[in-house]
């Protein structure tokens, strides 16, 4: 018997043929016993293969030819189970050796090539690891077809390929052209043997994912562009974009508009959007295009190539205008019976807490209205009518409709006129005719309010007039520094996300004025961030930079300031490597503020990108323990979270480490690790992050207990969570007397119950696949201004709180028909199950309820359609639905 895997060379046949006689006598007799223990019929197997190779070996090529056929037949049709190797390779494993010595002593002929053809298979289970011998008697064997000697085989094959390959890529001028031949083999035998995602796996290995797009067919592209979507947030820039590209292709080469449309908005690519209206020919598809892209916040403009006729054209900009929004809200709201609206009294519960806790509640009574305020606003968002600021003047109250406004204290007077536009959230035109009154008032936080309520109202929202452009711009250089923020974060608000020049016109001399106050030019900048979202706009970026550089000394160590790079950070918002240019300007800014600057711009940049090498950058620059005055680990925190936000695995992951840095981090970074699983969690209450913010709510140092609190109100943001909601109510009577600390929990109260429960702040949707950059700049925001709460929140800027309004979405799944009336339908909606590259048709969800649209949405949650009667226009059952009647419907008798 021989060595099993012989390291000689084949050039040496003549040493190991010697060697092969004596060690064969010592093992005779165990032979005898092995032989012994068999059954028959594999006794038989066994010697008729020995025969077999023996007759390799012989001089005649006639004999040679009929011992290798059938060699050749045996190892095919054996089959054996998946858990042991096929009897015919475990009794051919001796004479691997004696089949390889022979290989390299015969001349070049057919026969030559069949030999090869076996000897690569014996390879599967001999040879020795790291050598490629398979491959390398794959490639000098016949040109047959590989799937025949089983799947095994191939994927032993594909990874040998991509070894090779590597290995290849490093010598120069390497051919790789024999390898691509048997890929294409390989590819295609996995496509038709539902192996998709191997088939991607190995193409990626080779560099050459194009190939794919020819072997997919109507029968397993789904499965194949699920697989490379999913891969995605796994993949490092620029290869995660390709992989997108591939599967943008192959759904358009099977007229998937829906989902292809997803992957142009998560590509980022308005000119696939707009190949898509021209090359799609069913308007009610176009209308369906129309919602997705209003969800997501696009900006878009449809033009005559795209929508021919006029009046069609013109429905489908009102529904990319989201003007739809307000009336499917509403009819969600009435649906589900809850357009009665609530008082901050229904919202604090005050009656299940023990008596003490109302009896302080008359302490500070202005900062309790202001609470109350935004309780109000939050809780009845969007259903335009409320207790406190739309009563009718005639009521018994026998005031008039200023009653509650007058109840705040000055800045506070500002937060609850804007109130007002929140309660009327996406109602353009009722909204901006209550609003009015207010505009004739003689005190400039009650205007500054109103302008900042008509940006409320308008957010997300495009008229068709531009009412907000006429009524804010005058007001942008007004005196009085309220009246002029109002009118600039209104703009903000209202143009979030459309790359406005006209407002850059506007807005960019202030940053520039060196007379204007510092609050005024932070909150330009964070307007101009959020219109120019992402957008990479150069002129945008100089004026900050510069606005950065003109702060003296006492002014760069101010909070405010802090806003600055933060609007710079928003216009690079998801762009990755596009913020380099700017991150080096920020290296020569002012000691104080240049790694505040560069923490924010990376975490913008790599913002829901989920890149691995970011979050451990970002770790390292936490596990710094600094001196005192220190400020950037906060953003370096929340970018943490920022970036890992991508996908669920990254999100479990950098939990932990957020549990890690509470135990071993500096005080700075205590304080930022509630609001980093804030966003993590956002309207998505996981128990264990509810746990620790539980914790944190009673932690020594007010800051971390202020912002765990608000944090607990924005991961229950409009679930209703009834745990948060009686945590909220003990933590409202443990801190009674501490007037700063009940302000927040007041917010975050108001936060669960936002809209009642009909509406979610969470920035992903579409199944978690797109990310909308306004929705996520609005929560950045406010979570930068709560690093430094007594500063902002609890100080005279309260009205930050707001920015909540851009990520304001109901958690609806409303279906329509073909002419936009909502339409009840039964479905089922359940936990969404992952079902990437499983095998069959697995369930998508599990433990569903069934129930008739318009229905709630949960995290997590998925929806399907429970009969055959309609077929939906988009697959992802989200937001606004069309459905077209089934043709080949009938009803059962």
């Amino acid at each position: 018997m021989t060595d099993p895997n012989p390291k000689k060379n084949n050039a040496e046949p003549s040493e190991e043929a010697s060697l092969k006689v004596p060690a064969k006598d010592p093992k005779k007799k165990k032979d005898e016993k092995k032989d012994e223990d068999l059954s028959d019929e594999d006794l038989a197997l066994k010697q008729q293969l020995e025969l077999y190779v023996e007759r390799v070996q012989d001089t005649l090529p006639g004999v040679q030819k009929l011992a290798l056929e059938s060699m050749r037949q045996e190892i095919r049709t054996s089959t054996s189970s998946m858990t042991s190797v096929p009897k015919p390779l475990k009794f051919l494993r001796p004479h691997y050796g004696t089949l390889k010595t022979y290989f390299a002593t015969v001349e070049d002929s057919e026969l030559k090539k069949y030999l090869a053809d076996i000897l690569s298979v014996l390879a599967l289970t001999m040879s020795a690891e790291g050598e490629r011998e398979s491959l390398k008697y794959r490639l000098l064997g016949s040109e047959g077809d590989i799937g025949s000697w089983g799947h095994e085989y191939v994927r032993n094959l594909a990874g040998e390929i991509s070894q090779e390959y590597a290995t290849r890529q490093q010598i120069e001028d390497a051919k790789i052209e024999d390898l691509m031949g048997l890929v294409q083999q390989i590819v295609a035998f996995h496509m038709k043997h539902n192996a998709e995602p191997e088939a991607a796996d190995l193409l990626m290995e080779v560099e050459d994912l194009d190939l794919l797009v020819e072997h997919v067919d109507a029968a397993n592209y789904k499965r194949t562009c699920m697989y490379l979507v999913s891969l995605a947030s796994y993949l490092p820039g620029p290869d995660d974009l390709l992989v997108l590209e591939i599967a943008y292709v192959i759904y358009l080469k099977f007229d998937e508009y829906p989902l292809s449309l997803r992957i142009a908005i998560g590509l980022d690519n308005l000119q696939y959007v707009k190949d898509m209206f021209k090359s799609c020919n069913d308007i009610q598809r176009k209308k369906q295009f129309c919602y997705i892209l209003a969800r997501h916040g696009v900006h878009f403009v449809l033009e005559e190539e795209m929508i021919s006729d006029d009046d069609e054209r013109e429905s489908c900009q009102e529904i990319l205008n989201n003007m739809k929004l307000s009336e499917g809200y509403l009819n969600l709201a009435r649906d589900i019976e809850v357009m009665e609206p609530k008082s901050p009294e229904d919202i604090y519960k005050a009656h299940l807490i023990d008596g003490r806790a109302s009896a302080g509640a008359s302490v500070d009574s202005a900062r309790q209205n202001l609470a109350a305020t935004f309780v109000n606003a939050f809780v009845n968002a969007g259903f335009g009518q409320d207790k406190l600021m739309t009563v009718p003047s005639d009521a018994s109250s026998g005031g008039t409709t200023g009653g509650w406004l007058y109840k705040n204290k000055e800045h506070g007077k500002a937060s609850a006129a804007a109130s007002l536009g929140m309660i009327l959230l996406w109602d353009v035109d009722n909204g901006l005719s209550q609003l009015d009154k207010y505009f004739h008032s003689n005190d400039n936080h009650v205007i500054a309010g109103a302008l900042l309520g008509v940006g409320i109202v308008n957010c997300s929202i495009k008229h068709d007039c531009d009412p907000a452009m006429a009524l804010l711009s005058d007001y942008i250089n007004k005196e009085d520094s309220t009246v002029r923020i109002g009118a600039i974060m209104g703009l903000g608000l209202a143009y979030a996300g459309t790359q406005n020049e006209q407002i850059y016109k506007q807005l960019s001399p202030i940053l520039g004025d060196s007379n204007a106050p510092l609050d005024v030019i932070a909150f330009t900048a964070i307007s101009l961030g959020l219109v120019f979202v992402g957008s990479c706009h150069a002129d945008v970026a100089q004026s900050i930079i510069l606005a950065l550089m003109d702060r003296n000394e006492a002014e760069l160590g101010e909070p405010l300031t802090r806003l600055l790079p933060l609007g710079l950070g928003l216009l690079y918002l998801g762009k990755q490597e596009n913020v380099e240019a700017t991150a080096e300007v920020s290296k020569t800014f002012h000691e104080k503020i240049k790694k505040y600057c560069d923490m924010t711009l990376l975490s913008c940049a790599y913002a829901g990108t989920g890149n691995v090498l970011k979050v451990q950058h970002l770790l390292g620059e936490c596990s710094q323990h600094l001196e005192k005055g220190e400020t950037h680990q906060g953003p370096a925190v929340l970018g943490i979270a920022m970036v890992a936000m991508a996908e669920e695995l990254g999100l479990d992951m950098t939990i932990r480490s957020l549990e890690h840095m509470l135990q071993y981090g500096e005080q700075n970074i205590r304080r930022a690790v509630p609001l980093a699983l804030g966003l993590l969690c956002i309207s998505n209450p996981k128990v264990n992050v509810m746990d620790t913010l539980s914790r944190l709510s009673h932690d020594t140092d007010s800051e971390v207990a202020m912002a765990a609190t608000i944090s607990l109100g924005l991961i229950g943001a409009g679930t209703n969570n009834a745990r948060i909601a009686s945590m909220l109510r003990n933590l409202s009577s443990y801190y009674y007397k501490e007037a700063s600390l009940l302000f927040c929990v007041r917010i975050a109260q108001g936060l669960v119950h936002m809209g009642k429960g009909l509406l979610t702040l969470a920035p992903h949707h579409s199944e978690r696949f797109l990310l909308s950059p306004t929705a996520l700049a609005g929560l950045i925001v406010l979570l930068h201004t709560c690093l430094d709460m007594k500063s902002l929140i609890l100080g005279k800027y309260h009205y930050v709180l707001y920015f909540l309004a851009l990520a304001m979405k109901p958690r609806m799944l409303m279906t329509v028909d073909e002419n936009q009336k909502p339409l009840s339908v039964p479905v089922r909606v359940g936990q969404a199950v992952d079902v990437v590259g499983q095998a069959g048709r697995p369930k998508t969800i599990t433990g569903f309820q069934t129930h008739s649209t318009p229905v709630l949405l949960a995290a997590g949650d998925r929806a399907e359609l429970a009969t055959d009667k309609y077929i939906p226009l988009s697959p992802i059952l989200e937001g606004f639905v069309v459905l077209r009647e089934n043709p080949d419907y009938q009803e059962d008798n």
